[in-house]
């Protein structure tokens, strides 16, 4: 049993890539998704193992090949990443029962298996970013990812599914290219790519040019993956025009990774002391994250399209992510590691439930959907809770990120912060309730005045994620000493 704990860092990411192939050579839709499902729930079960490991015997070092680190690649396995993993493992898992009939219904029979291979790749790509302990197979795992991520999403029902895809892989091209040039730069002054040991040879250099502009590289790169404004011009047609479960997946679990990977080289490979307060880096956050949280509310003020108005709430979500991270304080990672996980939870929620309106209309522009919330009563409660936990109504996971997040904002007394969130979220009432609107409020068309029942498998999945929301919110205590370990371990406490 303990040599199999020992193989777990890289169980986990080879698992999905192993079961990729299998797809492929498999070739029919439902043989694929076995694939898919199985994949999916055993990276669960391995993420839950590494939790409870992680937090037992502490941060988990393995070396791949037998070559220790700092010569060869290390998975190294802490609170922060375990965590990161965990989320990305649970919505996979739960995706995996809701895709079958979503995609069924949005992608034509002979290229399904191709989707199961791709999603699997784009796990793998996601769970090795949040586990590798080398700067370069971070890159060459984004690589994965994105690559992946830009087939999926040209797989939308839509032509215009292809320009979006071409837009995300040119953007997120750029990004890729400044992290890999980001990294260049810091081994060129250090001689090392391993996370720990960079973050042990950087403090003889950072008073260089080089250093400076590898932060620099590194932190823009990683903006653009993750989408804070103004660098999110890929982001609102990636995810309207991909399908339901793919929009989902990389909703919930792309751009958290991301936030991931810009908080870990922040700091555990530059440190706080040197990205945020010897450079200016934190101001620039803040005013990122500011503009990010009111820009993106408003604009899903005025979106007639569902997916679109969740894409720009994305824009703004991740606005409370960076700004937690930017704070540089115990109080702010705890919120910016919260919201890491409540936003992934209630965003896939909020576009499952969407796919299961889509299932059934072929739309989601608002005016199609009127009425749908009584003749598709469990899609429509479903969307209305995921809503109620992304303004942060309390008794959901929303309010408990968003209230240590305004903690943290309080003990720093920036005031004007506070607004801002609060502004924020309110408008966030005025998005929601246009959809709630719409559903409830509004006769439904002809062809939606009978009662409908989306297929059992995306109901109980989508359900899943919403009582996971529920359940944080109501008993947040587990979640909040996680993360609060896991941000102590970046500012150096004890893991």
């Amino acid at each position: 049993m303990q040599a199999l704990v020992a193989q777990l860092p890289a169980l986990q990411v080879v698992l999905p890539l192993i079961a990729a192939p299998f797809c492929i050579l498999l070739r029919r839709p439902t043989a694929a998704w076995l694939v898919f499902l199985i994949a999916s729930w055993g990276s669960l079960f391995i993420s839950a193992l590494l939790i409870v490991v992680v937090k037992v015997a502490g941060p988990i070092s393995y070396a791949m090949g037998g070559w220790e680190p700092p010569v060869g690649i290390e998975y190294r396995v802490d609170h922060l990443n375990a965590f990161v993993v965990g989320l990305v493992s649970l919505i996979a898992a739960v995706i995996a029962p809701y895709a079958k009939a979503s995609i069924e219904k949005e992608i034509v029979t002979e290229r399904i298996y191709l989707f199961y291979a791709l999603m699997l790749l784009c796990l793998c790509g996601l769970l090795g970013i949040a586990m590798t302990g080398d700067a370069f197979n971070l890159f060459v795992f984004l690589e994965i990812s994105s690559l992946s991520s830009y087939a999926l999403i040209a797989m939308g029902a839509k032509r215009r599914a292809l320009l979006a895809a071409f837009q995300y892989l040119v953007l997120g091209t750029v990004g890729g290219t400044f992290i890999l040039i980001g990294v260049g730069l810091l081994y060129a002054m250090t001689g090392t790519l391993n996370m720990e040991d960079l973050a042990t040879r950087l403090p003889a250099v950072t008073d260089t040019t080089t250093v400076k502009a590898a932060l620099a590289f590194i932190v823009v790169g990683t903006s653009l993956k993750l989408g804070l404004l103004p660098l999110h011009l890929w982001l609102p047609n990636a995810y309207t025009y991909a399908p339901s479960a793919v929009s989902a997946f990389i909703a919930a679990t792309s751009t958290k990774v991301a936030a991931y990977a810009l908080i870990r080289f922040i700091y555990t490979v530059f440190g706080a002391e040197f990205a945020l307060a010897q450079m200016p880096l934190d101001d620039v956050l803040i005013f990122l994250a500011l503009a990010a949280m009111l820009f993106g509310s408003v604009a899903a003020i005025f979106q007639t399209d569902v997916k679109r108005l969740l894409a720009w709430s994305s824009i703004a979500q991740i606005g409370y992510i960076v700004l937690g991270m930017a704070l540089a304080s115990a109080a702010g990672l705890t919120a910016s590691i919260l919201h890491l996980l409540n936003h992934g939870v209630l965003k896939a929620a909020l576009f499952m439930a969407v796919g299961m309106l889509f299932w059934h209309t072929r739309s989601a522009q608002l005016n199609d959907l009127a009425g749908l919330g009584r003749t598709m009563p469990w899609a429509g409660a479903a969307f209305v809770a995921a809503g109620l936990g992304l303004i942060g109504v309390p008794l959901t996971a929303g309010f408990i990120s968003k209230w240590y997040l305004l903690a943290a904002v309080m003990e720093q007394g920036r005031m004007l912060l506070v607004a801002a969130v609060l502004i924020s979220s309110l408008l966030g009432v005025i998005y929601i309730g246009r959809v709630v609107e719409t559903l409830y409020f509004r006769a439904p068309a002809s062809e939606n005045a009978k009662r409908i029942r989306p297929p059992i498998g995306m109901l109980v999945a989508t359900w899943a994620l919403v009582l996971a929301s529920l359940a944080i919110g109501i008993h947040s205590t587990p979640v909040v000493q996680y993360a609060q370990t896991a941000a102590a371990g970046l500012l150096g406490g004890n893991p």
